[in-house]
């Protein structure tokens, strides 16, 4: 099954608090696209958060509930009391691309595994609840070649798809690369060709 082409990411990092017997947890979420990512993005919440008696974390990268590109640690806490429970809250959140991580500053009291689960599960859940969404839009990059009298027809029918002239060539014929969602590619190709009689030529420019 082929990833969808949008789907809720995280518009920008967040931050919220909780205290449970007097333990503080402050929990920061933020756009984590990739593995690499994501661990630099914890490792900057680490370095922001030194003297806190742990910064446990997870992640998950790809569509919501996906669990193809997952990473998560219990940093000093009994295991699987953090990692895991933060994991699930965020695979269950209905975001993709996501990272989280949650800094405890102990506050005397003892909580149980099962409290320390509930804690850490609670905080992610706080701010999964203030988080600001945008939408995840896999993009693709077109090189269109066609000759000077459909330039203008051409140029009429890029809005409708949403699509952006990137650069373009005035040559013997006019060479466009453009930018749209994958998923207008189809469409895009098929009122190309319509537009020019099938003349035009299309390449694909992603990298």
């Amino acid at each position: 099954m082929t990833a969808p082409d949008r789907y809720p990411i995280p518009a920008r990092q967040i931050r919220t608090e909780i205290e449970v017997r007097r333990s503080r947890f402050v929990a920061t979420i933020s756009h984590a696209p990739s593995e690499a990512e994501a661990r630099a993005f914890v490792a900057r919440v680490k370095a922001e958060f030194p003297d806190a008696s742990h910064n446990c974390w997870a992640f998950a990268v790809g569509p919501p509930g996906d669990t193809g590109h997952t990473g998560m640690s219990d940093d000093g806490e009994p295991h699987g009391t953090a990692g895991r429970p933060m994991l699930t809250a965020l695979l269950h959140g209905g975001v993709g691309d996501i990272g989280a991580v949650v800094t405890r500053y102990f506050g005397g009291v003892k909580l149980g595994k099962g409290g320390m689960a509930r804690a850490y599960t609670e905080a992610v859940l706080k701010a999964l609840a203030e988080l600001p969404l945008a939408e995840r839009r896999e993009w693709a990059r077109l090189g269109v070649s066609l000759d000077y009298g459909h330039v203008a027809g051409f140029e009429r029918m890029l809005p409708s798809f949403e699509a952006k002239i990137l650069s373009s060539d005035f040559a013997c014929k006019v060479a466009y690369r453009v930018e749209l969602t994958r998923e207008r590619v189809p469409a895009f190709t098929r009122e190309v060709a319509d537009l020019t009689g099938g003349k035009a030529a299309l390449s694909d420019q992603d990298e």
